[in-house]
C-alpha cells in the first residue's frame, strides 16, 4: 500500500508537483489520506490531478462549508471539484441542486473513478480513468453513457439520495477557480468537438500533439 506519507518521494519519481494544500498548509496529517492500492493507482490519481489543475474549476483544499458559500448564489447545475474532507477519498464533487447544495464523494480504485453506488440499484456505476471524464459523462458530454444509472427521457441520470428524497444529478456549468489560457480554451474546444479520446492528426507538430494529448477531456 502506498500512502501520502511517502508522497514526496513518489512525486519526485514521477515528476508531479504536489497540489497546494494537500501536502503543505493543511490541517491534516500526511496519514489522513486514503492509501493507494498500487503504484498504478498512484499514477492514475496523479494524472487525474494534473488534468484537474489545468481544468480551471478545481478548488483544491476548499472544504464543504466554503464550497457551499461559493455555490450558494449560483443556479442549479453549477458545480466544482475539490479535495475530499473524508480520509477515505481523494476528491469530492459539490453541486448546486434544486434542493440546495449537495456534496458527493468521488470514489477511487484501481479500476478508476466513480460516484457512490446507488444502494437501491443492482447496477454498478460507470468508472473512468480520469475525474474530468467522469464529470463529462454526467454533463452528457462523454463518448458514451454506460449502464449504471436510471434512464429518464432517454438519458442516464444519477440519483442523489438525501433526506428521503431522490434528486437527479444535473451538471451544467463548472464554477471557475482560475482563468484558463487561450491555448487551453482552444484545446478544450477541439476536445468538445470530438477530438477527445482520438489520436491527434499526424501532420500536427509534435509539441502541439503532446499538448493536445495531455488534456483529453471535453470540459
Amino acid at each position: 500500500m502506498v500512502t501520502f506519507g511517502r508522497q514526496n518521494r513518489l512525486l519526485a519519481m514521477s515528476g508531479v508537483t504536489p497540489p497546494e494544500g494537500r501536502v503543505q498548509g493543511s490541517n491534516f496529517t500526511p496519514h489522513h489520506y486514503k492509501p493507494f492500492s498500487s503504484h498504478a493507482h498512484y499514477q492514475q490519481v496523479m494524472c487525474a490531478l494534473r488534468k484537474l489543475q489545468e481544468s480551471g474549476f478545481y478548488w483544491g483544499a476548499v472544504g464543504g462549508r466554503e464550497a457551499s458559500s461559493l455555490l450558494r448564489s449560483e443556479p442549479p447545475g453549477t458545480f466544482l471539484i475539490r479535495d475530499s474532507s473524508d480520509h477515505h477519498h481523494f476528491f469530492a464533487l459539490s453541486v448546486q441542486t434544486t434542493r440546495g447544495i449537495k456534496n458527493l464523494r468521488i470514489h477511487s480504485e484501481d479500476g478508476g473513478f466513480f460516484l457512490q453506488p446507488d444502494p437501491q440499484s443492482t447496477h454498478e456505476p460507470p468508472q473512468f480513468d480520469c475525474v474530468l471524464k467522469l464529470i463529462a459523462h454526467y454533463m452528457g458530454k462523454g463518448p458514451d453513457h454506460r449502464a449504471g444509472e436510471r434512464e429518464v427521457k432517454g438519458q442516464h441520470v444519477y440519483l442523489i439520495h438525501t433526506g428521503g428524497e431522490k434528486i437527479p444529478l444535473e451538471l451544467r456549468r463548472p464554477l471557475s477557480s482560475s482563468l484558463s489560457s487561450l491555448q487551453h480554451l482552444c484545446r478544450r474546444t477541439l476536445n468538445n468537438r470530438g477530438l477527445a479520446g482520438s489520436e491527434p492528426p499526424e501532420q500536427l507538430p509534435h509539441t502541439l500533439r503532446d499538448f493536445l494529448e495531455e488534456y483529453d477531456a471535453p470540459i
